[in-house]
C-alpha cells in the first residue's frame, strides 16, 4: 500500500524554484519567437510604401521601412564595418557611406553592401563613389550589433579614411564623423547603383521555430520535475494501519 508524503521541505522548495525557472524560460523563448517573427513580417511589409526622408528624420520610422532620399554621397569619409562575413561566410567589410540630403539635417549613413577583405588587412578595398546629386532608395535598419561587445569599435589610426570600425554604436559613428547622424542607417536597395554585394535579410541569429523548440524543451523539463516530485512523494506503507487485523 502506498501513501502520499511530501519529501523534505528543502527538496520541495528546490523543485518549485526549478519548475518556476523552467516555465519562465519557456515563456521567454516564446516571446523571443514572437519578436523574431515580427522582424520577418516587418521585413516583408517594409517595401509596401516608400517614405521620402529627404526632409524628415529617420527617428520613429519602423525597422526595414522602405525609404528614398535626394542628396549626395560624401566619399572622403567612409567607414568599413569589420568582421562582416558575406552570406556564404567569406571575410570582408560592410561599406557605410555618409549621405548628405539636399535639405540638410543629420547625415544619413548608407550601407552600400559587402566587399571582400582582399589579400591583406594592410590594403583596404577601394570603395570610391561619385559625389554627384542623386536619389537613393533602400530600407531602414540599425547598425549591426555584436552578440557580445568585447572591445573598442574605433580603429587604431583615426586619421585614415576609409576608417575601419568594429561594431560601432551610433554615438561612436557620430564621433568618428564629427557631426550628428540619423539613428538608423539605410540599406541600399539591391538594384541601386554604386553598391556592392547586398543580400539583405532580417537580422536573426535564430529563427522563430528554434525559439519555439527551446520553449517546448523548458516546459518539458518543468513537467519532468513535477512528475519526479510526485513519484518521490509516494511511499510504500508498512502494512500496519492501526486497524483490526
Amino acid at each position: 500500500m502506498r501513501s502520499f508524503r511530501l519529501p523534505h521541505p528543502v527538496v520541495v522548495l528546490a523543485t518549485v524554484l526549478l519548475v518556476a525557472m523552467c516555465v519562465w524560460l519557456g515563456y521567454w523563448q516564446l516571446d523571443r519567437a514572437r519578436e523574431k517573427q515580427a522582424l520577418i513580417d516587418g521585413f516583408r511589409l517594409g517595401d509596401a510604401t516608400s517614405v521620402d526622408i529627404t526632409s524628415r528624420s529617420l527617428d520613429g520610422l519602423a525597422r526595414y521601412q522602405a525609404v528614398n532620399a535626394r542628396g549626395a554621397y560624401e566619399p572622403r569619409r567612409q567607414i568599413l564595418l569589420d568582421n562582416m562575413p558575406a552570406a556564404d561566410g567569406r571575410p570582408g567589410y560592410r561599406v557605410l557611406t555618409p549621405f548628405r540630403r539636399t535639405t540638410g539635417g543629420a547625415l544619413v549613413l548608407v550601407d552600400r553592401g559587402w566587399v571582400s577583405l582582399g589579400d591583406s588587412r594592410e590594403h583596404l578595398p577601394a570603395v570610391d563613389v561619385p559625389d554627384d546629386t542623386r536619389e537613393i532608395t533602400g530600407r531602414t535598419d540599425r547598425p549591426p550589433e555584436p552578440g557580445l561587445r568585447v572591445r573598442d569599435a574605433v580603429a587604431a589610426d583615426p586619421e585614415v579614411w576609409p576608417r575601419v570600425m568594429n561594431y560601432p554604436t551610433t554615438e561612436q559613428l557620430a564621433a568618428a564623423l564629427g557631426e550628428p547622424i540619423e539613428p538608423q542607417i539605410v540599406l541600399l536597395h539591391p538594384q541601386a547603383p554604386d553598391g556592392y554585394e547586398r543580400k539583405w535579410q532580417p537580422a536573426l541569429r535564430m529563427n522563430p521555430s528554434r525559439h519555439q523548440a527551446y520553449a517546448m524543451q523548458w516546459f518539458a523539463f518543468a513537467l519532468v520535475a513535477v512528475v519526479a516530485l510526485a513519484i518521490a512523494s509516494m511511499r510504500r506503507g508498512s502494512g500496519k494501519d492501526g486497524g483490526t487485523p
